[in-house]
């Protein structure tokens, strides 16, 4: 039986029927007409109205990280869709399923150059504009047109490397009849998964049976295809230490005794040394990018006489950077429980060597926790960066969602903060986008609204996208903000004293004289609270345990303006380099044999 629906009741019913819970957006003239369908489905989706663009796509990202599940985004033409353009392409680089809808202009328009019209190379060109930031972009120019793109952009957007689709829409098509069937789940009816054949997992097997010092490395497709669980039973059934990529951090509890924790730039030591001093690699869910493999340099992270057997769900990023002795292609669940299965059956060789492995891991953490020691336990004023991560890892509770922006901070806390479950950690990785943290946020709170949701950010990336403040006190969420106030982009500095000499700092430090005078900083208390949140300035460690508690048991957002020392040093156990520019080389390696 079919129905006659407007383009725009089209759209949003099929957004029903696949479960999609909310559509993050902003208004604008060319996307009311989706905006009027679903105000009249209010009680099946929700739409969350923001102040930014980038913060509905950030929302709609983390929402996807925390459940698994697609939310969808709305702007309009113009500037509101180019607006939203760096929060997609966040997504895209982190494989997270987002379906961005931008309105655009009527097609009795096209080729006219009215009003926002992008014409200058095709009319009402805004697919091209979004071509290199999603899986897929979609235009219909009917309303006839929407019900197949709805299935064909659902399943591009969750098949295979999951990223975000794009639907664009010109004004009168929200408004134009069609006749359809009744929308059905088409993507809870497909099956995503894939494993390796047999016959492949026995070549695995062989090559673990033959190292001496054997290591896991995880990825963060370990996170997008949810493989907590199985990569814990697998490693323990292999009995075989794990290493992540930066962004798979908090794929495993930091507390596992196997766990050695991100390798790279800004991973630690026990995680590098392994990865450099392994065997055989068993990398699942990486693309091997710069950042987690110190930019290839031998030796640092990795060294050419490694074995790597390497897994993921996308094809094209096997043998990419590295030689390859087996690649495979699956996804990280799937392969991980043909794994633990496959070892039950086959346990592999026991050996001294191994032991010895195992041994050295162990010695290799313990040196690091006991080099983080005095940071943690600093006393000093500004805050050292270390023990702002120790006092918030103290009360901030074990199942909360914690974001961390991009900034200075970043590097500290995928460094140092302790994961505990999977999946409670969500960063920007592949671009770095800074905003994802503060925006983010919104879409952990509404994912997980029972939990805590605490996002530690820069103050350059609050300034950025203050507005995300706002818009928790209009729909009343308790996030808290804990601002990493060091007074500028200072990651940025530090590579300008890296790269070219340490007083080649330039317009990199809040100064109020542009780039010159003394350093000057927002209050960011005082901005939380003119948008209506509690804000609280926090100047001494022995305060800030007690201002989180108190602000993670109040029942609106709260800023922490955290005055952090911005010259503290921390340990390095790996490398950046832009060519032709070397960058540091580590400064911890207690035990620096290959």
């Amino acid at each position: 039986m079919s129905n006659t629906s407007k383009g725009s009741g089209i759209i949003v019913d099929h957004l029903i029927a696949e479960k999609v819970p909310f559509l993050f957006g902003l208004c604008g003239h060319g996307i009311v007409g989706l905006m009027d369908a679903a105000r009249d489905r209010q009680d099946r989706i929700r739409t969350v109205s923001v102040h930014n663009e980038q913060i509905a796509g950030f929302a709609a990202d983390a929402y996807y990280r925390v459940t698994g599940q697609p939310a969808a985004t709305f702007t309009s033409c113009g500037p509101g869709s180019i607006n939203i353009q760096m929060a997609i392409a966040n997504a895209m680089f982190d494989s997270s399923a987002v379906f961005a809808i931008t309105g655009n202009i009527p097609t009795q328009q096209f080729n006219k150059g009215p009003f926002q019209e992008l014409v200058h190379h095709h009319q009402a060109d805004f697919v091209t504009a979004m071509r290199p930031y999603v899986k897929r972009s979609f235009q219909a120019t009917r309303a006839d047109m929407l019900p197949a793109m709805m299935r064909q952009a659902y399943t591009a957007m969750l098949a295979g490397r999951p990223g975000p689709v794009h639907l664009d829409v010109p004004f009168n098509v929200f408004e134009e009849t069609a006749a359809h069937e009744p929308a059905r789940p088409h993507g809870q009816r497909l099956d995503y998964r894939a494993a390796v054949p047999p016959g492949a997992m026995a070549r695995v097997l062989d090559l673990l049976g033959q190292a001496e010092r054997p290591l896991i490395l995880a990825g963060h497709g370990c996170l997008v295809g949810r493989a907590g669980q199985a990569l814990s039973e697998a490693s323990k059934a292999l009995n075989v230490p794990v290493a992540t990529t930066p962004q798979g951090k908090g794929i495993l509890d930091d507390a596992n005794p196997l766990y050695l924790g991100p390798t790279g730039r800004d991973g630690g030591y026990p995680g590098n040394r392994a990865a450099r001093g392994c065997d055989v690699l068993l990398a699942v869910g990486t693309r091997f990018g710069d950042r987690g493999t110190s930019s290839w340099a031998e030796g640092v992270t990795h060294g050419a006489r490694t074995r790597i057997v390497h897994i993921d769900i996308d094809p094209n990023v096997l043998g990419r950077n590295f030689d390859t002795e087996l690649g495979l292609v699956a996804d990280a669940s799937s392969f991980f429980e043909q794994l633990a299965d496959a070892v039950r059956a086959r346990p592999l060789p026991d050996s001294q060597a191994r032991r010895d492995w195992l041994s050295a891991t162990a010695k290799w953490r313990a040196l690091w926790q006991e080099a983080l020691g005095p940071g943690r336990g600093s006393d000093a004023t500004p805050i050292h960066p270390g023990r702002v991560v120790a006092e918030l890892a103290g009360v901030v509770p074990r199942d909360a969602v914690v974001l961390s922006d991009i900034g200075q901070h970043h590097s500290w806390m995928v460094q140092q903060w302790p994961v505990r479950d999977p999946g409670r950690f969500l960063q920007s990785g592949g671009s770095a986008t800074m905003g994802f943290g503060v925006g983010g946020a919104i879409g952990a709170q509404f994912a997980a609204p029972d939990r805590k949701v605490v996002a530690v950010v820069g103050d350059g990336g609050m300034l950025m996208h203050a507005s995300a403040v706002a818009t928790a006190a209009e729909y009343g969420l308790p996030i808290v903000w804990v601002v990493w106030n060091n007074k500028g982009y200072v990651s940025i500095r530090d590579l300008q004293k890296g790269f070219f000499g340490k007083d080649r700092e330039f317009a990199t430090r809040f100064r109020d004289r542009g780039t010159e005078g003394d350093l000057f900083s927002t209050d960011y208390a005082v901005l939380a609270q003119a948008m209506g949140a509690h804000g609280v300035r926090v100047e001494r460690p022995g305060d800030l345990a007690e201002q989180v508690r108190c602000a993670l048991a109040r029942d609106q957002p709260t800023v922490l303006d955290v005055r952090v020392d911005a010259n503290a040093h921390r340990y390095t156990a790996g490398a950046w380099d832009m060519p032709p520019l070397t960058g540091p080389r580590p400064d911890f390696d207690p035990d620096p044999q290959p």
